[in-house]
């Protein structure tokens, strides 16, 4: 039987963590996974809320410990928890702060008081650090399907370690130093999952427990991390981080995630903070298949094993860590057998009187307009109102001190006339989640309000 550490730190005494500026043992780490294991109630799914990275980290650890399946949702409205109580009648919730969540709940507190204590400098032998069966599903991560219904797609414990091996050797985070992990999204959501808790346990690194989120507080993380560091984000995050004004302590490395970085954006970036910019690509399907330095190539070189093939007219990837041929939901154009253009979602493309175009065009060039914080475009379902006039797209934007008119005029240089928002709408900011996506559900409730004093047709 394959299997697989849990950690691959060298010693009881390496750092695996912080928490508020100190440092945590790998020797305390695995105390705390062995007392939560043996702690957890007896229901065979678990999802972890826990806000504590760290936390979060020894509460997956110890799931796996006692073959518990960690469920990670893209969200926790009470509909979807509703849809995990179905899927998993025996599922609970381990947390480490009040929640509203309609499931039974397990603290942190409660299950980790007492904790033993762990001698300053104990030098036992990592020989006892747990090996993992790679066969084990050690998560299951959901999608939105087509009837609304959330598509379940399971995780073992190989497949997911091989990916953050492979991600760990692209960033060079395998090469024998110690990084510190910063990250802003959180450890719940698959780019969070992979990029900030379990590449640290698979390449020796440091996770911080924090989930800095405002400039301030991204800052000042940065200011307290070891280094080298890594600053694992999102290009949301790093448009305001830029536009704060503040005195921002350097990284050695910046991850993007969850949306395509705009190219001047990668530049300021990389200019203002005095590091490489990488992003990664991939899907909550496949894990994270490619990555690319933006202000190098606007091209994506594959994780080694991974291929992508074209059949019954869409993309796959297969190979690697991806167990099965899996469909892409985005336009690929393979350049080379390793590297690939990405063109935009297919569910993105807008076919207006016969013109096309993308809305990630179309939102590069809004966000692309100087004053423009934030914005998006939003367009409906249908192709035609109900008196047969063409349904025209609707663009939200957060553009203090701009009116409408002058953004429109900036837009009219930049993109053709037929893809002119009707109606553009300002507004104080956009709803994004967690992770600095817009799910297409906020555009659309944000579409259904948007008569009143501050929009043009």
């Amino acid at each position: 039987m394959n299997t697989f550490p849990l950690i691959t730190h060298c010693a009881p005494e390496d750092v695996l963590a912080y928490s508020h500026g100190k440092p945590i043992s790998v020797a305390r780490f695995l105390a705390d996974v062995r007392q939560l294991a043996a702690a957890l109630p007896a229901g065979h799914h678990i999802l972890n809320a826990c806000a504590d990275r760290y936390r979060f980290t020894v509460g997956m650890a110890a799931a796996l410990l006692a073959d518990k399946i960690s469920l990670l949702p893209p969200t926790l409205t009470p509909e979807m928890v509703r849809q995990l109580r179905h899927f998993a009648p025996d599922v609970f919730c381990l947390t480490d702060q009040p929640q509203s969540i309609d499931l039974p709940h397990c603290g942190w507190a409660d299950l980790m008081a007492g904790r033993a204590p762990v001698a300053a400098g104990a030098r036992t032998s990592t020989a006892g650090i747990p090996q993992i069966p790679g066969s084990r599903t050690a998560a299951i991560v959901f999608t939105s399907g087509s009837t609304g219904l959330p598509v379940a797609h399971r995780k073992s414990w190989g497949g997911l370690v091989r990916n953050v091996r492979a991600e760990a050797e692209r960033l060079g985070l395998a090469d024998g130093r110690r990084h510190s992990i910063v990250a802003t999204v959180p450890p719940q959501h698959m780019y969070g999952f992979e990029s900030s808790v379990l590449i640290a346990l698979q390449s020796g690194a440091a996770i911080d427990a924090a989930r800095p989120f405002y400039p301030a507080d991204i800052a000042a993380a940065l200011a307290t991390a070891t280094r080298p560091c890594v600053l694992v984000t999102t290009p949301i995050h790093l448009k305001v981080l830029l536009a704060s004004g503040l005195d921002i302590p350097l990284p050695d490395l910046v991850l993007s995630a969850t949306a395509p970085m705009p190219p001047q954006l990668a530049l300021a970036v990389e200019a203002r903070l005095g590091a490489p910019l990488l992003e990664i690509y991939g899907s909550t399907e496949t894990g994270q298949i490619a990555s690319r330095h933006t202000t190098k190539t606007a091209e994506w070189t594959l994780f080694p094993g991974v291929t992508l093939h074209t059949a019954e007219g869409r993309m796959w990837a297969s190979g690697g860590h991806v167990e099965q041929p899996t469909p892409m939901t985005d336009e690929l154009e393979l350049v080379t057998d390793e590297r690939f253009l990405l063109h935009g979602r297919t569910a993105d493309l807008v076919n207006i009187a016969g013109k096309r175009s993308s809305l990630d065009y179309l939102n590069y060039q809004l966000n692309a307009v100087p004053g423009v914080i934030d914005g998006a475009f939003f367009m409906p379902d249908e192709t035609e109102g109900d008196d047969g006039t063409v349904i025209r797209l609707t663009a939200f934007a957060v553009a203090p001190g701009m009116s409408v008119s002058t953004l429109l005029a900036a837009l009219r240089e930049r993109i053709d006339a037929i893809f002119m928002p009707r109606p553009l709408v300002l507004l104080d900011a956009l709803p994004r989640n967690s992770t600095g996506k817009l799910p297409r559900s906020a555009l659309q409730a944000l579409a259904h309000q948007r008569k009143g004093p501050n929009h043009a047709r």
